[in-house]
């Protein structure tokens, strides 16, 4: 879920890219793709063809339309920044056969931060946060509850039920490329999944709370993130419900989990993140727009799916804009004038430069967050 730029890799001698327009969407540069885009990849081994009105995508040397999970030999960039995105789990990560780093691609620390913010705002929310060691020491580990752990989970688990549709979008991913056995994906995600239950039910011990209440958080997010991503259920296959799924676990439970920790979880404040998660729908679509032709062959919903992409760009810019200046009435009618008219302040700036808005959105869920405190 997340703080994501996308991008389409610039054409090269052996590929043709057509596209109609390119948008700056809360901080994310987005080429938005024409009626039909062409790929040829020689030398990779996969190429694309177009007919009938439609894009096929198949492997070189057969003569069907099935996607064979292989990889091409080169991968979307083969520069020092590649190294870098493929630690971070980034898209244009380069190949690597070291087992842990690929393991470690796969839990997409890029994604963690998120996370780690919320921990951050929960812990400010509760009114009772203190810069002392243990207080310190309890942030951290719940910041690697939410971020390594859970949220690993969460990102192992997605790529493994997407190995299909990574086939298409991108085939030299470790799963579909084959740079890491099943055996071992399953092993990673039951180690980060009860090892971030492990950590959530130390921090109620170490909290001394009568009622498990991080454990039960952390259960209820790792059942989230797995009806999200495997079917029958699969969240994901609706636009709306998958991705407020996820704008939900990146924004709501972290803070949950970080007040529970420090204080008392209100149901106000349950009702005003849930509500601040509606931006984050609006975040998570953004992320739809880098696999609109492998969600479409999949049969997925994503919003640019079903609406297109134009409708779909607004309504991001909706989900994230509306929710926010909706908490600033929150906070204006329940007498926190200040604190209002600070996350108007912030607001305004995403609203006239999309470009920058990711900064200003971050700072406005810690604004709401000390408002709550006091």
């Amino acid at each position: 879920m997340a703080f994501l730029s996308l991008y389409l890799s610039k054409p090269s001698t052996t590929e043709a890219l057509w596209v109609s327009d390119c948008r700056i969407i809360h901080g994310c540069c987005i080429q938005m793709p024409a009626a039909r885009i062409r790929f040829q990849h020689r030398s990779a081994g996969v190429r694309s063809k177009r007919h009938t009105g439609r894009l096929n995508v198949r492997a070189a040397g057969t003569e069907t339309d099935k996607t064979k999970p292989n990889a091409p030999e080169v991968t979307p960039s083969d520069t020092r920044s590649s190294a870098v995105n493929q630690l971070l789990g980034m898209k244009g990560a380069g190949k690597e056969t070291d087992k842990w780093k690929i393991r470690l691609q796969l839990t997409k620390p890029v994604t963690w931060a998120p996370l780690i913010w919320g921990v951050l705002c929960g812990a400010a929310a509760s009114g009772n946060f203190h810069w002392t060691i243990e207080d310190v020491a309890k942030s951290i580990t719940c910041m690697l509850m939410a971020g390594p752990f859970l949220t690993g989970y969460t990102q192992t688990i997605n790529d493994w039920y997407d190995r299909e549709i990574d086939a298409i979008n991108e085939p030299y991913r470790p799963i579909p490329s084959g740079a890491i056995s099943e055996p071992e994906v399953i092993t990673q995600i039951w180690v980060l999944l009860l090892g971030g239950i492990g950590l959530a039910y130390t921090l109620d011990v170490w909290a001394g709370h009568s009622f498990p209440t991080i454990f039960c958080l952390s259960l209820g997010g790792a059942l989230l993130s797995y009806i999200y991503s495997a079917p029958p259920l699969k969240l994901k296959q609706s636009g709306w419900i998958g991705n407020y799924a996820l704008g939900s676990s990146y924004i709501a439970l972290p803070w949950w989990a970080s007040q529970a920790l420090f204080g008392t979880l209100s149901w106000d404040v349950v009702v005003l993140t849930l509500l601040y998660s509606t931006a984050g729908l609006g975040i998570a679509i953004v992320n739809d727009f880098k696999s609109i032709e492998g969600d479409r062959a999949m049969g997925l919903q994503s919003l640019p799916v079903a609406f297109g992409i134009d409708t779909a760009k607004w309504i991001c810019i909706g989900s994230i804009d509306l929710t926010q200046l909706s908490v600033a009435g929150y906070l204006f009618a329940t007498g926190k004038l200040y604190y209002a008219l600070t996350l108007l302040g912030l607001i305004t700036p995403q609203i006239i430069f999309q470009a920058s808005a990711q900064p200003f959105f971050v700072l406005g869920l810690l604004v709401t967050a000390l408002a709550t405190s006091h």
